[in-house]
């Protein structure tokens, strides 16, 4: 009882920054679907490439790990509102969705019947029941991690554990290879770090008592709201300036013909 007692003893202010970090860094986003993006594409040229050390970076920056983290918040707090629940898993799917048609893509038109069974890709077609211990154990260090700012530089170890970004860049590889044993068994290797991390997380939570932060919660997705809503009428103002400046350029091209 004492070592259960520790994880509800951390300090609020802890507890309210890995709230805010979870949300904010699962603002589904042009930054958070860049990173998707490029992390996804990366492990797909690297499975076909039959890489470890390229698909080991492609681990490093996906952000994948903060929307699943943030559907566990959602679960603790889905008594009193599945607000953040419905925008972590909206978010979730949406970049799920994203990787698969980018790897898919990639591997169609840059892999070959060769490279779509690299021994990267075929290391991620078999399932075990080691892939959920070892989802659990991961997801057990970051949630507890994030609640610790002294112990951020060992986030990226845990990224590395986890794996996430490369079962779907796989799926993908089978999708474009039309194989479904590549599919399956990426695909159940997937759903299994899926339902580890968000299980154990949702335990670890619920140690922390984060049920009772909802208004932190509400709080960090409406300044999320108030920062995108001003990014994009900064974006617009710039691209306002940009056409007036080609229609300028244009009137003055056409003053010098005549």
């Amino acid at each position: 009882m004492p070592y259960f007692a520790r994880f509800r003893a951390l300090p609020d202010k802890d507890k309210a920054s890995l709230i805010r970090k979870l949300l904010q860094n699962g603002t589904p986003d042009f930054d958070y679907f860049y990173l998707i993006g490029l992390s996804t594409l990366m492990a797909t040229l690297g499975l076909l490439l039959d890489s470890g050390s390229i698909v080991i970076g492609s681990m490093l920056i996906a952000p994948l790990m903060y929307p699943i983290l943030g559907v566990s918040l959602g679960l603790v707090m889905m008594q009193e509102d599945i607000q953040v629940l419905h925008r972590s898993l909206s978010t979730l799917t949406k970049s799920l969705g994203a990787g698969l048609v980018l790897s898919v893509i990639a591997a169609f038109f840059f892999g070959d019947a060769a490279m779509y069974e690299t021994a990267e890709v075929l290391a991620r077609t078999v399932p075990s029941h080691l892939h959920l211990l070892v989802a659990m154990v991961a997801g057990a260090a970051v949630a507890y991690m994030l609640a610790r700012p002294e112990w951020g530089d060992a986030l990226p170890g845990v990224a590395i554990a986890v794996a996430l970004i490369p079962p779907l860049a796989t799926i993908g590889i089978g999708i474009a290879a039309w194989n479904a044993v590549i599919i399956k068994g990426a695909t159940m290797i997937l759903l299994l770090n899926l339902f580890g991390i968000i299980a154990v997380a949702v335990i670890i939570f619920l140690l922390m008592n984060l049920s009772e932060k909802k208004h932190i919660a509400e709080s960090a997705i409406k300044q999320e709201a108030i920062k995108n809503e001003n990014e994009q009428k900064a974006i617009a103002e710039v691209a306002e300036q940009i056409e007036v400046k080609e229609e300028t350029v244009i009137i003055t091209e056409n003053i010098i013909v005549k």
